[in-house]
């Protein structure tokens, strides 16, 4: 035994002590609410995973929108590549996550589950086999002992209601004595009665200790057989309690991607993409591509054709063109300085005049509210040329006139042959250069 009754006795004199009768109810709950835990770490679980999944959907996205911007951004070379590399770490990290989630649902939410399974079995009337069991035993163990209890609070309760009587008598003989009303006789009788409480109480006092003394000795025994009972509720919470600890380190293990090498992986090989970038090769790229390294026909003398100008120019879209409308990349709304209508290819104006014009800046001149890589191509001034040819066009883009019809030209000759203009009726589209002669 853990201790002896006087011990526990003395130590909770509130009636709401574990050895009162009825008082082993919240030891038998236990197994209800041991039940009731497991389902509430499995939909924590499940919580949790919704957050994982959601996260690394949210890096693929991420990832996939600005891998797009950024490959047709201006930024180019190994510095375009180190900025790549983190979309890379994200969709790997995003692999991760996932991995969380479904480690997660399929080991440990199944493992409590199956853990619970094992551990309480429902019975077809309601409850718990182990909680019935438990219920049974204390109910044994107890009932000798709340017997004896009973009869003692009998006696104890006789006993208190003959000293009350007792003491009642007791005055009553008094007062008998001292008023001139009560006759000898009278006098008699009310010692009497008083003698006779005296004796009721002796008698009821034997009783009570009588009933205390039986009660003090099955003691032991009660307190023997409850705690029996109460260390099989306490084995089965042994099982329950080891079982959720480890449960919770596996959990830690899944949510712990410090520990993963494959974590640990990603950032090694971002770092090295990172650090592998170099400015002296980005420049040098950019002067061949771009630059003063850049090939270039020089003009030569050319003999005159013809039949060169009845003949459109080889077709290809001016790569500074508007590209067509497109919803996959969309920048949210309020993105005003993503990259998204940015060509990476944009050719430039090579037409030379001596006027000094202000030289157009694609910059964020108002505070970062515009985009710094939007077209600035303004569609209310132009050229007026008349068709020398007609020309029906072979693609959406292209337009339609006939010989001696007048139009817009919005923009330049580029150096595959084609201009941008725009007919009365507002159409706008590509037409060739040497089909018109300015007005």
């Amino acid at each position: 035994m853990s201790g002896s009754y006087d011990e526990c006795a003395g130590a909770d004199d509130t009636m709401d002590s574990f050895w009162e009768v009825g008082n082993y109810k919240r030891a038998v709950k236990r197994f209800d609410d041991g039940h009731r835990l497991c389902n509430d770490l499995m939909g924590c679980l499940q919580e949790r995973a919704k957050i994982e999944k959601a996260y690394g959907d949210q890096l693929t996205a991420w990832s996939k929108r600005w891998r797009q911007l950024i490959e047709k951004g201006p930024q180019y070379g190994s510095v375009e590549r180190a900025w790549l590399a983190v979309m890379t770490e994200a969709d790997k990290v995003s692999e991760l996550h996932q991995d969380v989630k479904n480690n997660l649902l399929n080991e440990d939410v199944e493992k409590v589950k199956n853990w619970q399974k094992e551990a309480y079995h429902k019975q077809m009337i309601g409850g718990f086999k182990e909680a019935k069991e438990a219920e049974e035993g204390f109910k044994k163990a107890q009932k000798p002992w709340a017997k004896k209890l009973k009869e003692m609070e009998t006696a104890k309760k006789a006993y208190h209601m003959a000293c009350k009587e007792e003491k009642l008598a007791a005055t009553r003989e008094a007062n008998g004595k001292t008023e001139a009303s009560v006759t000898p006789d009278q006098q008699k009788k009310l010692h009497e009665k008083w003698d006779k409480c005296k004796q009721d109480v002796q008698k009821a006092k034997e009783k009570y200790e009588k009933s205390l003394e039986e009660l003090n000795k099955c003691t032991p025994q009660y307190m023997e057989s409850m705690e029996q009972v109460f260390d099989q509720c306490q084995q089965h919470e042994v099982k329950r309690l080891t079982f959720l600890k480890e449960a919770l380190l596996d959990i830690k293990r899944h949510l712990n991607l410090t520990e993963n090498q494959s974590y640990a992986t990603i950032y090694r090989e971002l770092e090295r993409t990172i650090l592998a970038a170099n400015t002296q090769e980005d420049l040098k790229w950019f002067s061949n591509n771009h630059g003063p390294g850049m090939h270039m026909n020089w003009p030569a003398f050319e003999e005159y054709n013809p039949d060169q100008a009845a003949a459109p120019p080889k077709k290809k879209k001016p790569d500074g063109a508007p590209p067509t409308p497109s919803t996959d990349h969309v920048a949210p709304p309020g993105d005003r300085s993503s990259v998204s209508s940015y060509d990476k290819n944009q050719a430039y104006s090579t037409e030379w005049s001596d006027d000094e014009q202000p030289t157009a800046y694609s910059g964020n001149e108002n505070g970062g509210n515009g985009n710094s890589f939007e077209d600035d191509s303004s569609t209310g001034k132009g050229v007026r040329v008349r068709a020398l040819y007609d020309y029906e066009g072979q693609e959406q883009d292209e337009l339609t006139f006939k010989a001696g019809d007048e139009l817009t030209k919005t923009e330049d000759e580029d150096e595959q042959g084609w201009c941008r203009g725009r007919l009365d009726n507002g159409r706008e589209g590509l037409y060739p250069a040497n089909y018109v002669e300015p007005i």
